[in-house]
């Protein structure tokens, strides 16, 4: 991989973004309105917002990064923007990290903002350490770009993009632990959340929330959603293709 090239392409795809102020209102706005519109849904439960709204500080971005993610890459591909580029000295990993590199600052900002205004306005109250929080909030977005530019390369049309939120999220959003305690579910369903990222990005969450002292299983918890978004992302540049057919 070339660290120039991929930074090239980092600052081509901000360059893209900061000219569509729309898709950057949405991509920042939107996690934090979630996260404020749940809290006043429930006003007088200050405990119930504690105890599921750290891990949806995590969830919410990961599923804006995963949408915008997936279709940008896709609109790479059906514009031609991708087949030219690789026609041009630059390897698919430095192109896909340089996407990586460009969506994980806006992760970053997003899920920053996100925890900011759970924190110094919603009045969010964890046991662990806020900072921890928006750093596995962060992380948490990092999983859905990577995710988000992996699925694309499965996918022809926008809609189809579109279909791989139910396909790919809900289940895991189902399983992960957040409706109910993983160790209540059936064997199989279990089994299935033991392999879904988003099984540990929640229950690094919910430990934080709920504890203030750092154990193995935290550790586990963050090695796994890091290894998974670099899995995703290396997985991403293996299957990229030039073209939409």
């Amino acid at each position: 991989m070339n660290p120039r090239s991929t930074a090239a392409t980092a600052a081509r795809v901000l360059t893209q973004l900061r000219r569509d102020p729309r898709t950057v209102v949405l991509v920042l706005a939107v996690p934090p309105v979630l996260i404020a519109l749940f809290r006043w849904v429930l006003d007088g439960q200050p405990e119930t917002f504690d105890r599921i709204g750290v891990p949806l500080v995590g969830i919410f971005p990961l599923i804006s990064m995963f949408l915008v993610t997936s279709i940008t890459m896709l609109r790479e591909r059906t514009t031609g923007t991708l087949e030219r580029l690789m026609t041009m000295p630059l390897r698919r990993a430095d192109l896909l990290f340089g996407y990586g590199l460009a969506f994980g600052l806006v992760a970053a900002i997003q899920a920053g903002g996100t925890a900011g205004v759970a924190f110094c306005v919603l009045g969010l109250d964890v046991v662990g350490s806020p900072a921890l929080v928006v750093c596995l909030a962060v992380a948490n977005a990092l999983l859905g770009m990577s995710l988000g530019l992996f699925v694309s390369a499965f996918a022809s049309t926008e809609f189809q993009v579109a279909q791989f939120m139910p396909a790919v999220i809900m289940p895991q959003i189902l399983l992960c632990g957040l409706i109910v305690p993983r160790d209540q579910m059936a064997g199989a369903l279990q089994a299935v959340s033991d392999v879904l990222p988003m099984s540990y990005a929640v229950d690094a969450l919910t430990h934080v929330a709920t504890s203030a002292t750092a154990d193995r299983s935290l550790i586990v918890d963050i090695v796994v959603v890091l290894g998974v978004t670099v899995l995703a992302l290396a997985l991403g540049a293996a299957t990229l293709r030039r073209r939409t057919p």
